[in-house]
């Protein structure tokens, strides 16, 4: 065994020397930060005020937009900071807690798009039966497993990993992330490794295999009907389809470079792929859900008119 310390900090060494460009950085990511918040508030507010939206998607797309709420903050908050700061030391314990903040926003994302593509499946291919199988009780059940599963394998994984070792206090990224630790372990990190894939398989990989079997069997189906049955699928599909591919190859492509030794590349080529996950499906969610799906681009164009003349009659 090497010779091992306890890490009180860890050093995040991708960060780039800006000079006086940090500010006009911060000032970009700070309102990048509002317009995640605002989106999705909008989204959350929208949702739960109309009762013509609470149904199953809509439930689920609200929650959706909490866990971006959720995600972006675990990262933002300590991002901000250290683009203003001259170093870019972060203590062990929140260190470990950003781990298990994004790691949980990343795998209840998945798992919310898996039981989304479950409510499809069933509206389309058994219409007859939606109503009996996607009650308020399950929707329930549903999202409580959504939430608690990952949360609990998640905290294995980080509970393993901070019980490690280690020989250095060096992560190559500008987030705290799992595996870069479990690199710097001086003992076997066999254990960490079996948790971290049988975590992997069942948080990433079943809802994906899940997802994308449920939309094989959609496909099949709108083969054998009208047109006008296939545009309405569409409508209905496209937007979970935009988001589950864009956080696919989001995470995908943040797997692959964690993999690799990212200080050899260009900066910004590791930053900027690395930090896709985090803050593009934040953006994207609402975005795509608001504008394409008619009953929420509804509610919100009647929400925005009544603000109207309500600011009318206080100028009056």
């Amino acid at each position: 065994m090497e010779n091992s310390t306890f890490c009180p900090y860890f050093n995040l060494t991708m960060f780039v020397n800006l000079g006086n460009y940090r500010y006009l950085a911060f000032v970009l990511c700070l309102l990048l930060y509002a317009f995640i918040i605002l989106a999705n508030l909008v989204i959350i507010v929208l949702i739960s005020r109309e009762k013509t939206l609470h149904e199953p998607m809509y439930i689920f797309i609200m929650c959706l937009s909490i866990n971006s709420l959720y995600g972006s903050a675990g990262f933002f908050f300590r991002f901000l900071r250290d683009l203003l700061s001259d170093t870019h030391l972060i203590p062990r314990t929140a260190c470990f807690a950003q781990i298990y903040v994004i790691y949980t926003y990343a795998s209840y994302e998945l798992t919310l798009l898996g039981i989304m593509a479950y409510d499809r499946y069933v509206a389309i291919c058994q219409p007859l039966n939606y109503h009996n199988k996607i009650t308020s009780k399950m929707v329930s059940k549903l999202v409580a497993f959504a939430w608690i599963y990952p949360g609990f394998s998640v905290a294995a994984c980080v509970y393993l990993a901070s019980r490690l070792p280690l020989c250095g206090n060096k992560i190559p990224k500008v987030f705290c992330a799992n595996w870069p630790v479990v690199k710097l372990s001086c003992t076997s990190t066999v254990i960490n490794n079996l948790v971290g894939m049988l975590v992997s398989t069942s948080t990433v990989f079943l809802p994906l295999a899940f997802v994308m079997y449920t939309y094989v069997r959609i496909i099949l189906i709108c083969r054998k009907r009208s047109s006008e049955f296939k545009s309405k699928v569409i409508q209905n599909c496209l937007p979970h389809i935009v988001t589950f591919v864009n956080y696919s190859v989001t995470v995908f492509r943040d797997v692959a470079l964690s993999r690799i030794d990212l200080e050899a590349l260009n900066p910004f080529l590791a930053i900027i792929p690395s930090l896709e996950f985090i803050v593009i499906p934040p953006i994207v969610n609402p975005l795509v859900y608001g504008l394409k799906l008619p009953k929420i681009r509804k509610c919100l164009l009647n929400m925005l008119s009544c603000s109207e003349p309500e600011r009318t009659n206080h100028k009056k």
